[in-house]
């Protein structure tokens, strides 16, 4: 939809995606992704705490995505599918495809990349710290979910697993989240999605808690693999992995 210099304002792209998306329900179009660089813009979730907005009370637009506040800007490859999902409707699983997707892609960047249990979106692991001692005041036990370091409750139990990274229980360094993943899904249909930091300015992070996680960081490719990645080279490697993984969903019903 445009990167660089003809990057989108939020408003333009929230129009785009409102309108594709009844199209998409009526079966006028096929399933459709945005790619684009926004201008800079704080983004609220429906779960943000006011605590976690910025403090010098820089303007934060409303959405009605899941999650909570992040900013999307110049370096950050923002990506929004308007999926039909077959039914039953998998939220859980449909995000776990958007991880894929991305993680893919990171291995094709050079750079390794993971899931967090309990946590949305890809991840890079902070070191091992030697000898650390699990401290068994911030585990909490949930059916086959293990939350670490004071996670939010009522997380559902399928983001665990050999796909998923245990969260920090003090054993590491801090993790540091690559992409940042919210989403909607309204009369089947996706909207929202997924931005992923190549090279931007990191200092937009420091006015707010990303995502209302405190006790982890953020990243960027470019500070990952110590060279300058732009939004340019990275679109068109999310491009071909987001294909391939949503080409594996079975076809949704036909609109009645």
């Amino acid at each position: 939809m445009g990167i660089g210099e003809g990057s989108v304002p939020y408003e333009e792209a929230w129009a785009e995606q409102q309108r594709l998306h009844a199209l998409r329900v009526a079966d006028e179009i096929p399933d459709t992704v945005l790619l684009l660089e926004h201008l800079p813009v704080y983004t609220a979730g429906k779960r943000t705490n006011p605590e976690d907005r910025p403090l010098d009370g820089t303007p934060v637009v409303e959405v009605n995505r899941g999650g909570e506040i992040t900013w999307h800007g110049p370096g950050q490859l923002i990506g929004y599918p308007i999926i039909k999902l077959p039914d039953p409707i998998d939220v859980v699983a449909y995000v776990r495809r958007l991880e894929e997707a991305l993680i893919r892609a990171c291995t094709d960047f050079g750079l390794e990349s993971t899931r967090v249990e309990g946590r949305s979106g890809v991840w890079v692991l902070g070191d091992v710290i030697p000898d650390a001692v699990v401290d068994p005041s911030q585990v909490v036990e949930i059916g086959k979910l293990t939350l670490r370091m004071g996670l939010p409750l009522g997380i559902d139990p399928r983001l665990a697993g050999p796909e998923y990274a245990p969260s920090n229980a003090g054993q590491r360094g801090d993790d540091r989240k690559l992409a940042a993943i919210g989403v909607r899904v309204a009369r089947g249909v996706t909207m929202h999605g997924f931005a992923l930091n190549c090279n931007p300015d990191m200092t937009w992070f420091d006015r707010i808690v990303p995502c209302g996680i405190r006790d982890a960081g953020v990243a960027s490719v470019s500070s990952e693999l110590g060279r300058d990645f732009g939004v340019g080279e990275a679109l068109p490697v999310v491009e071909k992995h987001l294909q391939a993984v949503f080409a594996e969903l079975p076809e949704p019903a036909p609109a009645r």
